[in-house]
């Protein structure tokens, strides 16, 4: 049974507790690995001591994580916390979509990984219909053509391209 703290919270419920907890343990790991990550210098003033503001603002998010997750009502997971974390993993599966382009990209290339993608990503997100894979095709080929002729982004050619015989290796490396 909700208390009376709990009916008086302003803000809405789900999954602040969740975000909170997460905010205090990933700031606590950064204040840990402070030491590591940033040096203190002898004979330099604290303001310019290249481990003070960094210091100072992962204090700042242990304390004002910890303080939100004093100041919140209830200490237990509902249903509903757990229904705007699954929401948050929906978006770290696309970073992982990104992830495995980027990472493709040098061993296949950037035409047919950009070709291959496109139309996944469209297939994921609910555009199914022919026309829409097609679409989605026809903008991967424009974003490759923009990004390497019109804009010439200078893309390394990838790996399996080393494969292929010496003139279409120059084309595949220069244009594809």
């Amino acid at each position: 049974m909700p208390s009376e703290r709990e009916h008086r919270f302003a803000g809405p419920r789900r999954g602040q507790l969740v975000f909170a907890l997460f905010l205090v343990a990933a700031a606590l790991l950064l204040l840990a690995l402070i030491g590591d990550q940033t040096a203190w210098v002898s004979k330099a003033k604290l303001f310019a001591q290249p481990r003070f503001w960094p210091a100072v603002a992962v204090g700042g998010m242990v304390l004002m994580g910890g303080l939100h997750l004093y100041k919140l009502p209830w200490r237990r997971v509902s249903r509903y916390d757990l229904r705007e974390v699954r929401r948050w993993a929906q978006v770290l599966e696309f970073a992982g979509w990104f992830m495995g382009y980027v990472l493709l990209v040098p061993i296949i290339g950037y035409l047919p990984v950009t070709l291959a993608f496109m139309p996944l990503l469209s297939w994921r997100m609910g555009y199914r219909s022919r026309f829409m894979l097609w679409i989605s095709a026809a903008f991967a080929v424009a974003v490759v053509v923009l990004f390497k002729a019109v804009l010439s982004v200078k893309i390394p050619g990838a790996m399996l391209y080393e494969y292929l015989p010496g003139p279409v290796r120059s084309f595949f490396i220069l244009y594809l």
